[in-house]
């Protein structure tokens, strides 16, 4: 009886080629090679402009919107949404293009959703068609097919421009062993920032920033660095003495910090950061000299009100120059107790000499454009 071919035999009777195991096992592997760009070539080729979700703040891409917890992260990322979907304006202030948005909230429910939704228009004959903002309370995590259940809703709509993911942690599946948290953050996230980049969506992920900040923004938020760093946005919602700031920093969008204020549950922009703290510091020293008619040295009213002797002579400087407030013998108040005073006279005419830096007033300081320095 004949012996049961082979499998080897059985190809090639059929006509294949066999090549042994050891043959293939010998070849030498294949080296890698980089695929180059000349700069001329890169130079000659056509990219569609970057684009914007909400005109500098938010571009295409994967972006981070941190906060503390209960400080309106929440309100802030449906005011976009909203504003996406309605094709209305963002934060007061942006216009921004219409399109479909997905709102992965998986915090709230669709209860608190529907409260939420009442607050921002209680009267529901006025309210504009919602139909192109989407809710979804649950979702899988990055590992377990989300990047799947993105891409699904993506080809199910007309024009998809906006996913906000709400929070970040409810998708970020466990870390290995063998790397440490950098390493983990930054390859967990790379498939959604890879997903949303290639398609041209926003992504926008909810976070919380660490307990205490830090000087760097980007440094605030909870975690390891990986998570910024993956990103192509990241913007940083925050409060201190001066009020509520949105900070803003990535790869497409200006560097810049923009005083906010939120009320009944909408968010508003109120402009450069820096422009409205001056703005703010300066209205401080005029009440505060209202309330005390006796001139005041620099040194007593930077101690009075906490702030910082050489950055308040400064600024009460510019002021007594501007004739927002007066100057008497060194001292400052909200009306002349002397209107010949040589100290008056000569702020009028712009003569006045810094007491800092002792130079003419005519020369370096006063000018426009200059920022007053930090109190």
């Amino acid at each position: 009886m004949d012996a049961y071919p082979s499998p080897e035999d059985r190809l090639r009777a059929a006509g294949a080629t066999v090549v042994p195991l050891d043959t293939i096992m010998d070849r030498p592997a294949k080296k890698p090679r980089f695929v180059r760009t000349s700069t001329t070539t890169l130079m000659a080729k056509h990219f569609d402009p970057i684009r914007w979700i909400v005109e500098g703040y938010l571009p295409e891409g994967f972006s981070v919107l941190a906060g503390r917890q209960k400080l309106g992260k929440t309100w802030l990322a449906i005011d976009i949404a909203l504003a996406v979907a309605c094709g209305g304006v963002a934060m007061g202030a942006i216009e921004c293009e219409q399109g479909d948005v997905l709102y992965i909230d998986m915090e709230n429910g669709e209860r608190r959703i529907q409260r939420r939704i009442d607050a921002l228009y209680p009267d529901g004959r006025g309210r504009p068609d919602l139909s192109r903002l989407e809710w979804a309370t649950d979702a899988p995590s990055l590992d377990k097919g989300l990047i799947d259940a993105l891409d699904d809703w993506r080809r199910s709509v007309r024009n998809p421009r906006l996913v906000v993911i709400d929070v970040l942690q409810r998708i970020k599946p466990a870390g290995t062993a063998t790397r440490n948290a950098y390493e983990n953050d930054y390859s967990i996230w790379s498939p959604l920032q890879s997903w949303a980049t290639q398609h041209g969506i926003a992504v926008l992920g909810l976070h919380h920033t660490k307990k205490g900040g830090a000087d760097d923004p980007l440094e605030a938020l909870s975690g390891s660095n990986g998570l910024s760093a993956c990103a192509d946005t990241t913007l940083v919602l925050d409060r201190d003495g001066n009020g509520v700031t949105l900070y803003v920093r990535g790869r497409d969008v200006d560097e810049k910090e923009t005083a906010m204020t939120f009320t009944a549950g909408i968010w508003s922009i109120q402009g450069d950061a820096a422009a409205v703290r001056r703005s703010s510091e300066r209205s401080v020293i005029i009440d505060f000299l209202a309330d005390n008619p006796e001139p005041i040295t620099p040194t007593d009213l930077a101690a009075a009100l906490g702030w910082k002797p050489n950055n308040t002579k400064q600024l009460l400087f510019k002021m007594a120059k501007n004739g927002e407030i007066f100057r008497e013998n060194g001292r400052y108040s909200s009306a002349p107790h002397n209107p010949d005073n040589r100290d008056n006279r000569e702020a009028e005419h712009g003569a006045e000499d810094d007491p800092v830096t002792g130079l003419s007033g005519l020369s370096t300081f006063g000018e426009e454009g200059d920022d007053d320095a930090g109190i």
